[in-house]
C-alpha cells in the first residue's frame, strides 16, 4: 500500500512539473502556473490590506478628512500593487522585456475589447486626483441620491438613504452632471411652492410663511427665509417660500416639517388653499344599493378611532396643538392586545413606556398556578416610566384584563417629550406617587440611586429629580 501511495505521488508530480511550453528561457509548468497566481494573489491582498491601514490608521493621524485619505490610499496602493506585480514576474523569471512586443500586439485588441474598462480607469484616477467627487459627499445623480461610501479605480459607491449601495461606473460621474450639495459647504437652499385664494391678503401670507420657516430649528437665520410671490395662476395666487439650511441631506424632512406648519398654522389664520375647478356632467346610472352586511356576506368592522381622538383624550395631552400631537404621533406606535395577553413579565427588560388608551391593563402576581391582579390601569394611566428611570426591570407581570389599546413610545422618544414638555414631568410624578405598593418593591433602588438624604414618605420627592436629572441630559 505505501509503494502505490508513492507511485500516484510521484505521477503526479511528474505531471505538475511536466513542461507545458517556454517564455523566453523559463519553462512553463502547472507548478510554475500555480506559483504565479498565489503570488499575485497574495500581492492583491497584501496591497488591499495596505489600503486599510492606511486610510483608516496612519493618515487619520495626520488630521486629513475622509475625501483625502480615500484618495491618497488609493493611489498609493494601486502603485504599490502593481510595483509588487512588476516583482513578482521578475522572479519568477520572466524577462518583462522579451514581453515588450507580445504586449505591444496584444494592447490593440485588448484595447478595444477592455476601452470601458480603461475608460472607468482613467475616469476613477481623474475623480481621486481632481476631488471633485470626495468620499462623504452628498450628491445627486438623475435619480439617485445618498452619500459617496467609497471613490475606487473603477466604480463608485454610493450608499442611499433607503440603505442600499448603488455601484456607478466612474464614466459615468465623469461624463454626466452630478450635483455635489458638500462641494463647498453642507448649505443648500429649499423651494416650497404653495397658492393661496385670490382676495387673500399677500401680506398676511407673507407674515405667515416667514413666522413658520422662523420656528423651524433647521432654518438658517442669514441668509433669511424669503418669500417670493411668482405669478397670479388660473385658480391661485403662486408663492413660494425660500428657506436656507446647513443640513441640506435632511432637506425631506425640514420640507415636510414646514409643510406641516403652513397647513397648521393656514388654518389658524383661515387662509384657503385653492383647487382646480372642474365642471363634470354624470349621465343617469342605475341607483346602487348601500352596503350592507347581507350583501358583503360578513358583518361591517367597526370604525376604529383614530390615534389622534384617542391621545386627546389623556389629560396630559389635552393642551397640544396639532403640530405637538402630530409630533407624538410620530414619535411612538400603537399597540393592539386581546384579553389575557401578556405584554412581558415580571424582571423582563423593557425600554419603552406605555399609555393605556382603551380597555384595561393590569401587574399581575402568580399564586397557585393563576395571575391575579394586583394594580390595574384604566385608560389615561401610564406605566413602565418608573424601570426606565431606575434602569431595572419591571417587578411584575404586565397582562391586558380586556381588549386593550397602548401608545408605547421608546425610551428616547420618552426622554424627548419631556424635555419638549417639561410641565409634564410633575404630572408623572404625581401619578406614579400614587403607586405606593410599587415604590415599595422599588425601595432598596431608591435608596442606592438618589445618593441624598430624602423623605422617604414622600417619593415624589426622589421622583421630580430623576425627571429634572432626565431633562437635563
Amino acid at each position: 500500500m505505501p509503494s502505490q501511495v508513492i507511485e500516484l505521488w510521484s505521477s503526479f508530480i511528474n505531471i505538475v512539473d511536466a513542461p507545458l511550453f517556454r517564455l523566453g528561457r523559463e519553462t512553463i509548468s502547472l507548478r510554475w502556473l500555480f506559483q504565479v497566481v498565489l503570488l499575485l494573489i497574495l500581492v492583491a491582498i497584501l496591497a488591499r490590506f495596505f489600503k486599510g491601514v492606511l486610510k483608516n490608521q496612519l493618515l487619520p493621524r495626520l488630521g486629513l478628512d475622509l475625501g483625502n485619505r480615500e484618495a491618497i490610499s488609493t493611489v498609493i496602493s494601486g502603485a504599490g500593487g502593481a510595483l509588487g506585480y512588476i516583482i513578482v514576474l521578475q522572479a519568477v523569471g520572466i524577462n518583462l522585456d522579451s514581453l515588450a512586443v507580445i504586449i505591444g500586439g496584444l494592447g490593440v485588441g485588448i484595447g478595444f475589447g477592455l476601452q470601458d474598462v480603461t475608460r472607468n480607469l482613467i475616469s476613477g484616477l481623474t475623480l481621486l486626483i481632481e476631488r471633485k467627487v470626495r468620499v462623504g459627499d452628498f450628491v445627486e445623480i438623475e435619480n439617485i441620491s445618498g452619500y459617496v461610501q467609497e471613490v475606487s479605480m473603477r466604480a463608485t459607491v454610493i450608499q442611499t438613504f433607503n440603505g442600499s449601495n448603488v455601484v456607478v461606473p466612474n464614466t459615468y460621474l465623469a461624463d454626466s452632471p452630478v450635483l455635489n450639495w458638500y462641494y463647498e459647504t453642507h448649505r443648500g437652499r429649499i423651494d416650497i411652492p404653495i397658492g393661496v385664494a385670490y382676495g387673500t391678503d399677500p401680506v398676511l401670507v407673507t407674515e405667515v410663511l416667514l413666522n413658520i420657516a422662523h420656528s423651524e430649528p433647521d432654518v438658517l437665520r442669514e441668509p433669511a427665509p424669503r418669500v417670493i410671490f411668482r405669478e397670479f395662476g388660473d385658480s391661485a395666487l403662486k408663492f413660494e417660500l425660500w428657506v436656507w439650511t446647513d443640513a441640506i441631506e435632511r432637506r425631506v424632512f425640514i420640507k415636510s416639517s414646514l409643510n406641516f406648519k403652513i397647513d397648521y398654522y393656514f388654518r389658524q389664520h383661515n387662509i384657503s388653499i385653492p383647487f382646480p375647478q372642474r365642471d363634470i356632467w354624470i349621465r343617469t346610472a342605475p341607483a346602487l344599493s348601500p352596503l350592507s352586511e347581507e350583501t358583503l356576506g360578513m358583518p361591517l368592522a367597526p370604525a376604529t378611532p383614530s390615534l389622534k381622538s384617542l391621545l386627546q383624550q389623556v389629560s396630559y395631552f389635552q393642551c397640544m396643538n396639532d403640530l405637538q400631537l402630530r409630533f407624538l404621533i410620530e414619535s411612538g406606535y400603537r399597540k393592539h392586545l386581546t384579553a389575557k395577553e401578556i405584554l412581558f413579565r415580571a424582571q423582563e427588560a423593557i425600554s419603552n413606556f406605555y399609555i393605556v388608551l382603551q380597555g384595561q391593563m393590569a401587574a399581575v402576581y402568580e399564586e397557585n398556578g393563576e395571575l391575579k391582579p394586583m394594580m390595574t390601569f384604566n385608560p389615561g394611566e401610564h406605566f413602565g416610566e418608573l424601570p426606565l428611570m431606575l434602569g431595572v426591570a419591571c417587578p411584575a407581570t404586565m397582562m391586558a384584563m380586556t381588549d386593550t389599546v397602548l401608545f408605547v413610545l421608546p425610551r428616547e422618544r420618552f426622554e424627548q417629550l419631556l424635555k419638549e414638555h417639561p410641565s409634564l414631568a410633575d404630572d408623572i410624578a404625581v401619578a406614579i406617587a400614587r403607586r405606593q405598593d410599587v415604590l415599595a418593591q422599588h425601595q432598596q433602588e431608591l435608596q442606592q440611586l438618589s445618593r441624598q438624604e430624602s423623605d422617604q414618605s414622600r417619593p415624589i420627592n426622589w421622583i421630580r429629580d430623576r425627571l429634572q436629572k432626565l431633562l437635563s441630559w
